[in-house]
């Protein structure tokens, strides 16, 4: 159902667009304003990487600086069959975590070290397994197509008012109006609702990694309640790039909920609480990464977290 539903929000951005380039340029003009957001889109995609993990000052551990995340993180790929992906932490005390990467041959995952101190280790297994999901359901490709087509939807609407009303093209200046009005406003929900079919998808995919659903659902509900009273400056600054995270780090300034890039964490949680109990927790695929509470010191999370 999530992949339908994605195919079906695709089909209706690329409607919006065909018909918004229709009204206002006719085939000639969609097609320029097609290409010129693919181009770009296109060079963001290839190195949204390294930007938003210099964004997020990122810092890259490996098995001698962070080995129980590492081995975690590597048992869980290897257990999905997986290209084993890059693993950053970052400095926040919001609770939280991201993939990012062209595909999975080039993909990472980060980890706050707000979500390594506050979580168990079950749970930040589960957070991890929902971020390779993102990776192998390639959900950054995704997202990067419905980006370029609201993009060109929206360089249609700079078209629509810098041409002006024209009574002889076709739907004459209150057509006009209306495109560049509620066509770039209508691309924003569909990539919006896009954005919430992936998160669904990548908590489905994430449990069955895992192999433990309630795992991620306790993790949902910790970061949730967690990071509604943690400010991340960094985020708020680039909120475009909200949608990349578990759960969405925005929440110092108010933002209508249109517009939201995850869907309600309640919804979320009852979902994997119904897989739980139609498919029982079974050993998961990082049965054994060496991470029993036993071995976690305690530490201050200015001392970088247990995970350092």
């Amino acid at each position: 159902m999530g992949y339908a539903k994605t195919a079906i929000l695709m089909a209706a951005m690329t409607a919006l667009f065909m018909g918004a380039g229709g009204l206002i340029g006719g085939q000639g003009g969609a097609l320029i304003a097609l290409v010129i957001a693919a181009l770009m889109n296109l060079y963001t995609w290839w190195n949204s990487d390294k930007a938003v993990l210099r964004t997020y000052r990122a810092r890259e551990v490996d098995a001698r600086s962070a080995p129980d995340l590492v081995r975690m993180v590597h048992a869980l790929a290897d257990g999905a069959g997986m290209p084993r992906p890059k693993v950053y932490v970052i400095d926040s005390d919001q609770p939280n975590a991201f993939a990012t990467g062209r595909n999975p041959q080039n993909a990472a995952v980060a980890a706050t070290t707000g979500l390594l101190a506050r979580l168990s280790p079950d749970e930040v297994a589960g957070v991890m397994a929902h971020e390779l999901a993102h990776i192998r359901n390639h959900d950054t490709l995704i997202m990067t197509v419905t980006a370029t087509f609201a993009g060109a939807i929206s360089m249609l609407a700079n078209f629509a008012f810098l041409m002006g009303g024209n009574r002889d093209r076709e739907g004459g200046v209150l057509g006009t109006l209306v495109i560049m009005i509620l066509a770039p406003l209508a691309a924003g929900l569909v990539q919006m609702a896009i954005s919430r079919s992936r998160e669904y998808e990548a908590d489905r995919i994430g449990a069955e990694i895992s192999g433990r659903p309630m795992s991620l659902a306790s993790a949902l509900a910790k970061i949730d309640r967690l990071a509604r009273g943690i400010d991340d400056p960094t985020a708020e600054r680039n909120p475009a790039t909200a949608h990349m995270f578990i759960i969405n780090p925005l929440h110092a300034h108010a933002r209508d909920k249109l517009f939201a890039t995850h869907p309600s964490t309640a919804n979320r949680i009852a979902a994997l609480e119904r897989m739980a109990v139609e498919r029982p927790s079974r050993p998961a695929a990082m049965a054994d990464p060496g991470l029993s509470k036993s071995r976690i010191p305690t530490t201050r999370l200015d001392d970088g977290g247990p995970w350092r």
